[in-house]
Parts: C-alpha cells; structure tokens; sequence
C-alpha cells in the first residue's frame, strides 16, 4: 500500500516544480498558465490523499469545485492569449506591459 508521505512528496515537488517554472520562465503566458495548473493539480493530490487516508470525502468533493475552476480559469486565459495574440502579434510578458486603453 502506498503510503500518505508518498503522496505528500509527489505533490511537493509538482508544486514547486509549478512554482519554479513561474520563476524561471516570466517570457511567456502559456507556460506561466501551465506552472499555474501544475501547483493546483498538486493541491489537489493532496485533497484526495488526505481524504484517502482520513476516510473523508469532503476532500474529494472540494477537488471536483477547484478542477472546475482551474477549467474556467484555463478557457478564460487561453481566450485572452488569443485575443492578446492577434493584436500585437507576441505572447512575450516584457512586451505586454502596457495594456492602456
């Protein structure tokens, strides 16, 4: 049987592996939205594996909310990025600083 710690360490390092992506890469918005979904799917490993081992389902029921969440953030941002796209012809964060109407 797996243990809980096992859990707790495969979402740590997805986290900070989502986290480090943000920091390292700043350049462009598709993989900074992708660090972003990567800390949230470790969140949730850790909602289903404590509720796992707590024989609780409230966690799993709070990880169904935040997938639907991160599916609305996810279309959202990648509707932006479209749009983002086709006006300036770059998805580079150092060139979208000035978003002045």
């Amino acid at each position: 049987m797996i243990a809980l710690s096992d859990f707790l360490i495969l979402g740590a390092i997805m986290f900070c592996l989502g986290v480090a992506g943000i920091y390292i890469n700043r350049k462009n918005l598709i993989i900074l939205m992708m660090s972003l979904e990567l800390i949230l799917l470790a969140v949730n490993i850790n909602f289903v594996a404590f509720s796992h081992f707590l024989g609780d389902v409230a966690g799993q029921i709070f990880v169904f909310f935040i997938l639907t969440v991160a599916a609305a953030e996810a279309a959202i941002g990648l509707a932006i990025l479209v749009v983002l796209f086709r006006n300036r012809q770059t998805i580079n964060v150092a060139e979208l600083d000035s978003l002045k109407g």
